[in-house]
């Protein structure tokens, strides 16, 4: 609009003007050429960077298409239950690892729900099936666990931990049957068909523990609609996984990498003993089925899911104890109101009437200053400012822009709407501190920004602590610990496997005999 103003107001006013000097129209030309002069620079410096701009998305928001063998790739997430609360990232346990661990880069609200992002070694081609893989196999050598390692896994699956994987940023899920009709003829059985979020590591069954070792990926495409000319493309829309334990002599592994399935009837899980060091392979599979689920209504099936992590039995007993309180103290409150009020009206005995009795006697403590001001006034600021972000998030998030597909971005927003909201919650506890007759403002502020935030970082670093000791994801580690720990254990494996193979040499070149020559 100056720049409107600028250069078309004075010529108008030079060309069309009331005033027909010829004196007046050269100075009023004169400015508008001077203007011009001033104006011009910045109009090109401001159509250069119109002219410069690039589009972006946000993850998750932009489809991505894939055409016929397109690498999809199978990233892991974290391990967690609903029994300790504890999350742990993928690789905490000793499953089969890719030649270069990449971490994918998180934001604030993925660290802090211990989301660990990591690559895996899973090849997962677009429509492509693949009926048995081995992972990790030297040699179609099963994978050896440790004493350590096994008890590290047998303890997780005690604690009922589940894995997360995601497949172009789509969580697998595990699909539950369940018939809703049990006493009546097998026909008349409807299927109930439910989702969990991830799969479960293992089960206990009759006090000995099993690790589902195997895993049938099954991914559902939608195949986009293009010309004639044009290469078909594909969306993934749903990824799901059935898990199955097999015991290691029941897989039979080719040279390839391959290994054929054992029928249902005729294969046992694969036992993880505690005690002792445990052999297994681990194998996957992968499906692919059409769908006619467009891309933009894929997360329907994942915001139908029930979380295990939110606990309805102690949200409802704790809703149903505070209704219970809340009612007997009201009642108790009439109860003390209706006798008082009754007293007062009675006009028997008018000089007993005018002397203060009951409830009314607190009358002189309503508008009793405190005896802490400071302290009323920040926690009431802060208590404004927490209904204030939260208002906001709830109505940015019944807006839609909240995606579950952005991980962390709930949280994200919620620190940093806390932070903004400091300007509402200062103003409201300034204004009641000085409505208190406080003078001491400033530490008042100080307190207000403080008391809060500094109560809620000591719990938090104090828990933080404890998740830390446990080696948990929800912890950020100091320096990468958990990785140099890892990595010296990758070493390690290495260093035992290359001492095997010499020891295994030097034992072939003692039994043979001198002199001969091969």
């Amino acid at each position: 609009m100056g720049l409107l103003r600028g250069i078309w107001f004075p010529a108008w006013e030079a060309l069309g003007g009331r005033e027909g000097d010829l004196g007046r129209k050269q100075r009023r030309q004169g400015g508008m050429l001077s203007q011009l002069k001033v104006w011009l620079p910045w109009s090109l410096l401001l159509l250069s960077f119109m002219c410069g701009t690039r589009a972006f998305y946000v993850p998750g928001v932009a489809p991505i298409n894939f055409h016929q063998n397109d690498p999809v790739e199978i990233k892991a997430v974290k391990l967690t239950s609903s029994r300790t609360q504890l999350p742990y990232e993928y690789y905490s346990l000793p499953f089969c690892q890719p030649l270069k661990i990449t971490y994918k880069a998180e934001n604030l609200g993925e660290v802090l729900r211990g989301d660990r992002i990591v690559n895996t070694p899973f090849q997962v081609l677009m429509n492509s099936e693949k009926k048995c893989e081995v992972l990790c196999s030297e040699s179609n050598k099963p994978v050896t666990l440790s004493v350590k390692e096994s008890r590290l896994v047998a303890e997780r699956i005690t604690e009922d931990y589940y894995v997360h994987l995601i497949a172009d940023n789509l969580p697998v899920a595990t699909r539950l049957e369940l018939y809703s009709n049990r006493d009546g003829d097998d026909k008349k059985k409807e299927k109930d068909v439910q989702f969990e979020h991830g799969y479960r590591l293992g089960f206990v069954e009759m006090n000995k523990i099993y690790l589902h070792n195997h895993l049938s990926f099954i991914l559902y495409y939608h195949r986009e609609d293009l010309e004639e000319d044009q290469e078909h493309t594909y969306r993934v829309v749903r990824f799901e996984v059935i898990p199955q334990s097999i015991r290691l002599e029941d897989l039979k592994v080719d040279e390839k990498s391959s290994c054929t399935l054992p029928e249902g009837a005729k294969s046992s899980p694969q036992e993880i003993d505690p005690t002792k060091e445990n052999k297994l392979y681990f194998t996957y599979s992968v499906h692919w089925e059409e769908s006619d689920i467009k891309w933009a209504s894929r997360w329907d099936t994942y915001l139908t899911m029930s979380d295990v992590q939110i606990h309805w039995f102690s949200i409802i007993n704790s809703v149903v104890v505070v209704f219970f309180l809340s009612g007997i103290l009201s009642m108790i409150i009439i109860r003390t109101l209706r006798k008082d009020i009754a007293n007062y009206n009675k006009e028997d005995d008018i000089e007993d009437t005018m002397e203060e009795s009951g409830w009314k006697l607190v009358h002189g403590d309503v508008f009793r200053p405190p005896q802490y001001p400071m302290i009323l006034s920040s926690l009431l600021g802060s208590g404004i400012q927490l209904f204030c972000m939260i208002l906001i998030v709830i109505f940015v998030a019944m807006l839609g822009m909240l995606s579950p597909s952005s991980r962390g971005a709930l949280m994200t927003t919620a620190c940093f709407l806390f932070m903004f909201m400091g300007v509402f919650g200062g103003f409201s506890a300034g204004r009641l501190y000085r409505t208190l007759k406080g003078h001491r403002w400033k530490k008042g502020a100080f307190c207000t920004a403080t008391l809060y935030p500094g109560v809620v970082f000591g719990i938090c670093f104090v828990l933080n602590c404890f998740i830390w000791g446990k080696h948990s994801s929800g912890a950020r580690e100091k320096n990468g610990e958990g990785e140099k720990e890892r990595e010296r254990e990758r070493d390690i494996r290495e260093n035992e496997a290359s001492i095997g193979c010499l020891q295994h040499t030097l034992d072939l070149g003692s039994t043979v005999q001198p002199g001969y020559v091969p």
